[in-house]
Order: C-alpha cells, then structure tokens, then sequence
C-alpha cells in the first residue's frame, strides 16, 4: 500500500484530500503545528504528529523527513503555501530519501509565489489579463488612481493586505517601516472567480472547474460558492497552466470585474480550501494531482452542472479527560 503525508490537515482543504486518498487505498500520515486533540481530521489519519511551524525552515524540514523515514511515506502532498515555500527548498534531501513533494517545479513555484514575478511573467506570455503590479516603493503616489490595494509580494489568505484610498492615505502608509516587500494594485469591484485546474506536464492533459465565491471568510476561503462552466475562461486557464508548466493541482483566482473581463490575481500552487466544491461538481482533483506524479493518466472532464454549494461546520469529539480526583 501507497503511504501518503499530508501536511495541515486542520486547513479546509485536508477534509477531501484525506477521503479521497483513502479511497484509493492509500495508508495516510499527517500532521499540523497543533496537537491532534484540536484537530478533527487528526482522528482521519492512520498517524498523526504535531509539527513546528514552517516559518521554522530547516526544523520543520527535517521534521517533516525524519516522518517520511520513519512511516515510509511515498509522498508528500502540501496544503499550504508557507509550507510549499520551505519544502521546495529541500527538494533534494527528499528525493535522496524516496519521497515525491507533489508540487510544481521549482521554477514554476519562483513565478506563482512572487506576485510582481508573476505578472511580468504573464504579460510577456501575453497571456491572462493579470492585475498591474508596481512595487510599492516604486510607486509614485501623485500617479496612482485610488482606491489601491497594498499587500506582500508573497502573501498568502489576505495577510497583510490594505485597502488605500486616497495619495494622502498612501503617503502617510509609506511613513512606516518594512515595506520593501509590499506591491501596489489598482483596486478592482467584482466577483472573485476561483479556478481549480490539474494538469500533467508531460502530456498537457488539463482538468479545470470554475466557481464564483458569493460568501468568504476574512481570510478569503469560500464558504457559498457557484460552480459553473465558462469555455472562454476555461480555455484561457488552460493557456494560462501550459504557459507556467503547471503539473499537478494548482488554483487560479480572478476578479470578474462589471464588464466581465476576468482579471487575474494569482495562482496558488496547491489546493484550493474550497477543492471540496469542484469534487462534489464531478471532477476529483485530489486522485488526478496524484497522478501527475504516479505517471498514470489523468481522468478527463465530463460536463459540469451549474449548481450552488454551501459549506457548514461541524462539531467532533476529539479528546475526553480522565477525572482527577475521583477515588478508585
């Protein structure tokens, strides 16, 4: 049997990608930087290990190998983009040792995560009609329309992130201290469109299944969504994945604006938190991202409903304490 990690199980994406992975018959580890007691999908597992934060490099690295050794983990599936970050820095320790990081290349992981990368990247592809990003402390203020949105070349959940309204609000924002990684955005109203697109390098086979995000939470996970099918967008986020040689599961976020140009925000190298969504659709992300690295070949798309979908939460049980006290 096939030995799988999987990392943040306590992020919104762990639920599916631990059933589905199970449904292939494969025995899966994981592991969060919280103890298993505050993780309902700890008990989902066949182990679990508590883990430092990956801000942590070099530790939470070796923590993570030293799991794989010991579980005889195969791969390694990352379900946030911190972590993708430090992992992809210690590609060759894993591959010496056996294990499979299923995330892009290197190289593709060094545009998606880079903001000002990626859309000098797309632009030069001609490819997606990526939002204008300046560094900001490039930016001329006077030059600027308002509002702008300010945040980390390399955020991630909206960390970070500012709404600036005025040239007096952006000059007075400038005043403070460590903004030498911050860009500047125009600010676009719209309708935020998140695509979950698979695709394996080695032959371009390429699923993707769109959704409009109607309720989120602060940190940007959708929480009531839409799921639709649109060939035009379909078809420029296929260009979009061939463009970035994408293999395995990524997601692409857009901004519809009014005139129903879908300007691109991002592309997050790993899963979505909604990938539930575009499971429950009909097309299973977690099985096909696995395959991009297995060599077997990917499952193609059939027709998508339109259909509304709403996530809720859950209760459960983790831990029960003794009573102290009582006599025996």
């Amino acid at each position: 049997m096939n030995t799988a990690l999987v990392t943040a199980i306590g992020s919104f994406s762990a639920d599916i990608v631990i059933k589905n992975l199970k449904k292939n018959g494969i025995r899966v580890i994981g592991c969060d930087i919280y103890p298993g007691e505050w993780i309902a999908d700890s008990s989902n597992v066949d182990s679990f290990y508590q883990v430092p934060y990956a801000t942590e490099g070099k530790t939470y690295a070796d923590k993570i190998l030293e799991i794989c050794i010991q579980e005889k983990v195969e791969f390694i599936l990352v379900l946030t983009d911190v972590e993708a970050d430090v992992l992809n820095g210690f590609r060759r320790e894993f591959q010496q040792s056996g294990v499979i990081l299923c995330l892009p290349s290197e190289e593709t992981l060094s545009i998606c995560r880079d903001k000002r990368t990626f859309f000098h990247f797309l632009t030069s592809e001609g490819t997606g009609t990526p939002i204008p990003t300046l560094d900001l402390k490039e930016a001329d203020p006077e030059a600027l329309t308002y509002p702008v949105v300010v945040k980390p070349y390399n955020g991630r959940s909206s960390q970070g992130l500012s709404y600036i309204r005025s040239k007096n609000e952006l000059k007075a924002f400038l005043e403070q201290e460590g903004l030498d990684d911050f860009i500047v955005q125009p600010f676009y109203k719209g309708s935020i469109i998140t695509v979950d697109v698979v695709r394996k390098s080695g032959t371009g086979e390429t699923a993707v299944v769109c959704r409009k995000e109607l309720l989120r939470t602060p940190n940007g996970a959708g929480t009531s969504v839409k799921v639709f099918s649109d060939s035009h967008l379909e078809e420029m986020c296929e260009k979009i994945a061939s463009s970035l040689g994408i293999n395995g599961c990524v997601n692409f976020e857009f901004i519809e604006g009014e005139d129903g140009t879908h300007h691109m925000l991002e592309c997050n190298p790993r899963f979505s938190g909604g990938v539930e969504f575009s499971c429950m659709a009909g097309y299973d992300f977690v099985t096909n991202h696995l395959r991009c690295f297995t060599g077997e070949a990917l499952d193609k798309r059939g027709p998508i409903r339109e259909m509304y979908i709403a996530r809720k939460y859950e209760e459960y049980i983790t831990k029960i304490e003794e009573e102290k006290g009582r006599d025996q």
